[in-house]
């Protein structure tokens, strides 16, 4: 008589039992474990190595570079500009599309979707062709001494661009299901819209709105297609962390390069972690 063949059970979303094998279950487990390993654990690993590879001191000389330090304030700079206004504008319009009804939503639906659909090299150039000094505004713009293109506005302007969608992203599916019943009570027993949001709405996603500033802070710090057209590489000036690691490698500076990528390594770790806490705990509110 053969022995029996080991199997799991899992449930489907209907409830429905489906009895799987072990040797299909340890195979699944193996390919997402050699997935991670291969494209995240290896490739963070690698970074971190080669900027200890020539010893802390060397590394922190990197870091403390001049040029390494503009870069991380513009970075920072950018990042506290363009966050702050993403997040009014996705709790804005995450509340309006989930909570009301009006002529033209889905037009704004697909407007917030757009930086998903458009090349970040694309909506840089776009911002050259209307700010450039060949631009549509460029002569007005010259003619007052106002610099966008090549300057911190750009930079600011492209970054805001390209992250704009994540918070709404998060927030309006979170909406969505969460209904509006509660908003309609507080609304009839005398509350003000302001009240409604700020002591009904704001308590069930304020772990939503926290999981989408992570992942727009990430990307604006990280952004590196729409800011580098926009830019003009000008060192100690313009350029951000990303811009200033590839300029350090190709000057063939691999150890101070790898020291200031370690930088963004480091934010995409904390990011990972504090992301997981977010979505599970949006994910309770979900439940």
């Amino acid at each position: 008589m053969p022995a029996p063949t080991t199997t799991y059970t899992r449930k489907t979303p209907g409830g429905r039992r489906i009895t799987e094998p072990a040797l299909v279950r340890w195979g699944l487990t193996a390919i997402a474990l050699a997935f991670l390993a291969l494209f995240l654990a290896l490739p963070l690993a690698a970074v971190f190595s080669q900027a200890f590879e020539k010893g802390f001191a060397v590394y922190l000389a990197a870091i403390r570079e001049p040029d390494t330090l503009s870069s991380v304030k513009l970075t920072l700079i950018t990042a506290a500009v363009a966050v702050p206004l993403n997040l009014v504008f996705g709790v804005m319009a995450s509340w309006a599309i989930a909570k009301f009804s009006f002529p033209g939503k889905n037009l704004l639906i697909t407007l917030i979707d757009l930086p998903f659909s458009v090349s970040p090299v694309i909506s840089g150039l776009i911002y050259v062709l209307i700010f450039g000094r060949q631009g549509w505004l460029g002569p007005f713009l010259e003619a007052h001494d106002i610099r966008i293109v090549f300057a911190v506005p750009g930079i600011i302007l492209a970054t805001i661009f390209v992250t704009f969608p994540f918070i709404a992203r998060e927030l309006i599916p979170l909406m969505e299901s969460q209904g509006k019943d509660e908003e309609e009570a507080a609304l009839v027993l005398g509350a003000s819209g302001l009240q409604t949001f700020f002591r009904v709405t704001f308590p069930n996603i304020k772990w939503g709105i926290i999981y989408g500033v992570i992942l727009c802070n990430a990307r604006a710090m990280g952004e590196f297609g729409a800011v580098s057209v926009v830019s003009g590489h000008i060192r100690g000036s313009t350029n951000t962390v990303p811009l200033h690691v590839e300029i350090l490698y190709n000057e063939y500076n691999y150890t101070a390069a790898f020291a200031v990528a370690s930088l963004l390594a480091f934010l995409a770790l904390v990011t990972l972690m504090i992301k997981t806490i977010a979505e599970w705990k949006v994910r309770e509110q979900l439940e």
